[in-house]
This record gives C-alpha cells, structure tokens and sequence, in this order.
C-alpha cells in the first residue's frame, strides 16, 4: 500500500504523476527527451540502461516496465536483456556498450567514480560526448525515479502480462501523461 493516497490499482510513477500532475509532466517529458527523443544511442539500449540502473537499485516495478519496454524494443534479441542483468560483462553486446554501462553502475553507486579511466574505456570503443552525456544522465534521472517509486511504496505488479503490457505501451507511444487525475480516479 501507497505512502500517500494514489489511484487505486494504477501502478508505480503512472500513480505518483496522475497525484502530482504538475511535476509528473515534467518528469515524463524528461523520461521522453532521454528514452524517445534522437540520440545516437538506440531506444533499445537506452531502455536497457534505465533496467539495469532499477535492477541495480533493485526498484522492482522500474526494473520490470523498463525491461519490458527494451524486450519490446529489441524484438528478436529480447534475451539481451536479461543476458545484461544477469552480467552486462559477459553479455553479446559491443565493448562501447558494456564501458557505457559501467558508467552507468558507477554513476548508480557514487557518480564521483566516473573516472578519467572508465571515460577513456568507452571513448575507446566508439562512445561520443552524447553517448557519455545521454548515458550519465539516464542513471541518475533512474536512480531518482527508483526513488520516487519506492520511496513512495508505489504498487509494484507481480503479474508479467501486466508488465508486457506497460513495455509495449511504452516501446510503441513512449512517455504520455496519463489522462486520469487523482480527483478523478477518486470519485470512480
């Protein structure tokens, strides 16, 4: 059960932003800019940074709709996903890949940890500024958005359809407000 009064039986941040709308825009159009928007990144492996950052944080609900979202996205090469969560190390995916996403779980652990090093690893295999920037900024936005959900005790599903389902809702129209406000979930 929620900290807070949310609609019933809407689960995670879709809860938190139809409670605050006014910030939830806000927090949507970044999750849109960073996920959606160009980047030379492909949705895909954006989404599987947003997993691994919630797996790393274990927020179970992100962890789960961001998985869902980079199984849709990968099509025939779902199982990169859970080949990433299980050791993003061993993984077939490219070296520039895996050095972004050690960024990334520094970035998850203590953003002062980004090394000269590991920036040089990734520029080493391929990484642009963006690549670096876009990467940074998708753990830390992540690492707040695990927070917010679970501090919060949002409604974390168990159930794996109701996951496919926010992973193609996600993968197909990307980041939406939803259109019930808390009044109105309130009065139904």
């Amino acid at each position: 059960m929620a900290h807070i009064q949310v609609p019933e039986g809407i689960p995670g941040i879709r809860s938190l932003v139809m409670y605050r709308p006014d910030t939830g825009q806000h927090l949507y159009a970044l999750a849109q800019a960073l996920l959606r928007n160009e980047s030379p990144l492909s949705e895909a492996e954006r989404e599987l940074m947003a997993t691994f950052v919630s797996s790393l944080n274990e927020c179970n609900f992100c962890a789960g709709s961001h998985a869902a979202a980079a199984r849709f996205l990968f099509g025939s090469e779902k199982e990169l996903v859970d080949q990433v969560i299980a050791d993003y190390r061993t993984a077939p995916i490219s070296n520039k890949l895996k050095a972004l996403l050690t960024i990334a779980k520094h970035v998850q652990q203590d953003a002062r940890t980004v090394s000269d090093e590991l920036v040089t690893e990734a520029r080493n295999h391929g990484a642009t500024d963006r690549d670096i920037h876009d990467t940074v900024l998708i753990a830390a936005t992540f690492c707040l958005f695990n927070r917010y959900v679970d501090g919060l005790a949002t409604l974390t599903p168990t159930n794996p359809e109701a996951y496919e389902a926010m992973g193609e809702r996600m993968g197909t129209i990307g980041y939406v407000m939803p259109t019930q406000s808390l009044n109105d979930a309130i009065k139904k």
